[in-house]
């Protein structure tokens, strides 16, 4: 199982984050699951500095640049030298502040050219009866890929990541069996856009609400391979919490 913890901007001193990462590394030791924590780009510098663990780290976004006169743009290579080996792409928090599909096929590609493992966030907004949510998803995996090559394409995970089910509680978010029909729609996606076999390797993640009481059930039925989980990352009790569920 992959977990990656998505700190947003919670955390925001050093001290916190030093705390943070100590728990992290007790859970990725025990074994069973790997660890990956994002956290804000200055704190994931410092963290990654002398970082010995089996925790690894990615960039919570990376620049649409590869580099020049650009004040404040961080590029998927800065991050890597800084420590990162993964890279979460097409956020929804950052397609609502303007990223694109094209921007976020962009942004992909750098990731992947600069060894990054890019995390490729999908999802609707809104589940509507009809269906088109589906289309939707396939819509912005296939825009996000298409410009790969078939081996480039093999290495994005994708994180399953529906707006309409953040902040929500276990109860008003995903089912199992909701979130099985869309593991599955998206490894026929896979399928499509990866030569041969290679989709069958492919991760597929869920992101949005994710609680203890309801994450074991949505691993053990659902066929994911882990988990994109935000504000809980940054809780000391929760995060253990949802983390040896899968153990």
């Amino acid at each position: 199982m992959l977990i990656v913890a998505n700190w947003k901007a919670y955390v925001e001193d050093f001290a916190r984050a030093k705390k943070l990462f100590a728990t992290s590394k007790k859970l990725a030791k025990a074994g069973g699951v790997t660890v990956v924590l994002a956290p804000p780009a200055p704190l994931l510098g410092a963290l990654a500095a002398k970082n010995k663990s089996k925790v690894a780290f990615a960039a919570q976004d990376i620049s649409v640049t590869t580099g020049g006169a650009l004040t404040g743009e961080i590029t998927a290579q800065a991050f890597a030298a800084a420590g990162a080996t993964y890279a979460i792409i097409g956020h929804s928090e950052r397609r609502s502040a303007g990223d694109t599909d094209a921007v976020v096929a962009k942004k992909l590609a750098h990731a992947i050219t600069h060894g990054l493992t890019p995390i490729l966030c999908v999802g609707e907004n809104e589940r509507d009866g009809e269906g088109r949510y589906l289309a939707l998803v396939r819509e912005e995996l296939t825009l996000a890929m298409e410009s790969l090559e078939p081996k480039e394409r093999a290495r994005v995970i994708v994180a399953y990541e529906p707006v309409w089910a953040i902040g929500k509680t276990a109860d008003s978010a995903i089912g199992p069996n909701d979130l099985t029909e869309m593991v599955l729609y998206i490894r026929k996606v896979l399928a499509e856009l990866l030569p041969g076999k290679s989709s069958q390797r492919s991760l597929v993640l869920y992101g949005g609400s994710v609680e203890p009481g309801d994450i074991r059930d949505l691993a053990a039925s659902s066929g994911v391979d882990g988990f994109l989980i935000g504000h809980s990352s940054v809780d000391p009790n929760i995060f253990p919490l949802l983390v040896k569920q899968l153990k």
